[in-house]
């Protein structure tokens, strides 16, 4: 049920929402968010091995960003940042919930889909939820008219290798709040992802008259591995290519039926990933490119993440954004963009929709980004072309023996200090350059300081004063 501050809005509200973005009608909004894919997995983003035609297609109709980035290198708490506006540690939730976990995301909290339910759209997701398995915590229950997938990680499940008998329950595949498969097998990991691409675009055909917000969380590429028959083997560069194929595919599908419905104009398409890639799997782990390590550490390959976006008419084709953008900020500027009022409660992201729509000039609004780990880590921040990195200790997989064909490698614990990189020069964080900037570091702890007494920092056990309650199983 929707806070009483989100009244549905009338007609006119809508009219006057489309009326300030010069169109007939507001904005459709399609978000597509892949599971682990890496920064350097795209032909877009400098792939040679992946076939990836339509997200490159869309980059080209669009906009690509080069500096796009989630909250937190991890499932569960990056998700939370997309669909709250607000770093994840500022409403508790931390890491990947794994299905016994006794928490989710608060009633309390307003998520992008009542953002848009307060203005008359129909919402649905499809895909992967992960903010809390409970029936208090299903999408249904905060904002989404339909929900059809997985509740949380692919991997969760009993079939997994090497885990102990009883770890975990039986992963099933839910509709709305039913359970339709109560045991995901190999098998119906296969089916995955042509089922919520059906649903996806079963949705925009029954929602093509009235404006909507669909949101298509993919099980892959995260681990384990499957795909569907007719892309097992299509590419000849092994299976994580062939994944990356079926996905690039489900986006084409996804745009086939915006253009078939007459919707391209009218909709707005984003494509992004909740983290970068698990290294430790090698060839069945994705590619950062040019990055630093990947999933699980604020080392850039694990936080910066590939980003197109496409709206025709409003987002010049062929743009390149290489300002800070991050998924805290879709939702304030997608409240924006259709008129609906922000929660009163406080979130992190600001409006960046100069930066998607290549506006000449248009800078990051935000003084700095912070990306946590663990139970409230702060392990680094970015201010402008400045990434300062806490001490802390990671886990890097550099010169590590990597993983093969599902089995996973290894990484050793690698200790990080007050590290400062200049990424315009250093993208792959290699040459510390703290001693030569002091101007530099002290504005950054600066930030850093305010950050901290606001969100908290587990690090230096600082208690945030603006931290909430995560939900709870009641």
């Amino acid at each position: 049920m929707l806070p009483s501050r989100f009244a549905v809005a009338s007609l006119f509200g809508l009219a006057v929402a489309a009326s300030a973005l010069g169109a007939d009608r507001p904005p459709n909004v399609v978000i597509v968010y892949a599971d682990d894919l890496g920064y350097g997995d795209l032909g877009c983003y400098g792939s040679k091995t992946n076939p990836t035609p339509n997200l490159d297609g869309l980059a080209k109709a669009g906009v690509r960003f080069t500096d796009f980035y989630v909250s937190q290198p991890v499932c569960s708490a990056s998700r939370c940042s997309l669909l709250t506006g607000c770093y994840a540690n500022r409403l508790g939730i931390h890491g990947a919930l794994n299905p016994n976990s006794k928490v989710g995301i608060s009633d309390s909290e307003v998520t992008l889909a009542e953002i848009f339910k307060s203005k008359g759209y129909a919402t649905g997701i499809v895909g992967k939820w992960h903010l809390g398995f409970q029936p208090q915590f299903l999408p249904t229950k905060h904002g989404f008219d339909t929900y059809f997938g997985l509740p949380y990680s692919n991997d969760m499940w009993p079939h997994r290798d090497g885990v102990k008998p009883g770890s975990y329950p039986n992963l099933p595949l839910i509709d709305g709040e039913k359970v339709v498969v109560e045991d995901v097998t190999a098998e119906v990991q296969q089916t995955l992802t042509k089922r919520y691409t059906d649903r996806a675009v079963r949705f925009i055909g029954d929602h093509a008259k009235k404006p909507f917000f669909l949101y298509i969380a993919q099980t892959f590429p995260h681990i384990p591995l499957h795909v569907g028959e007719a892309f097992r083997g299509k590419t000849k560069a092994g299976i994580y290519a062939d994944v990356l194929a079926e996905l690039d595919w489900s986006v084409g599908e996804v745009l086939a039926a915006l253009k078939k419905h007459g919707l391209e104009d009218d909709t707005l398409v984003i494509f992004s990933s909740d983290n970068g890639p698990w290294l430790t799997f090698g060839n069945h782990g994705g590619t950062a490119g040019p990055l630093r390590e990947g999933k699980g550490t604020c080392f850039e390959g694990g936080v910066r993440v590939p980003c197109v976006a496409r709206w025709p008419g409003k987002i010049p084709a062929g743009a390149v954004q290489s300002e800070p953008a991050m998924t805290i900020d879709l939702f304030p500027t997608l409240a924006k963009l259709i008129g609906a009022d922000l929660p009163k409660h406080a979130i992190d992201g600001k409006d960046v929709w100069p930066l998607f729509a290549a506006t000449e000039g248009a800078k990051s609004p935000h003084e700095a980004y912070f990306f946590y780990y663990g139970t409230g880590e702060l392990q680094a921040m970015r201010s402008g072309k400045w990434k300062l990195q806490f001490p802390h200790t990671a886990r890097s997989t550099a010169g590590q023996e990597p993983g093969k064909d599902g089995k996973a490698g290894k990484s050793v614990p690698l200790k990080v200090g007050l590290e400062l990189y200049d990424l315009s020069a250093d993208i792959g964080e290699t040459k510390e350059v703290s001693a030569a900037n002091p101007e530099v570091m002290k504005r950054l702890l600066g930030y850093a300081d305010a950050a901290r007494k606001e969100l908290g920092d587990s690090l230096t056990k600082s208690v945030g004063t603006g931290v909430r309650e995560p939900g709870r199983v009641k």
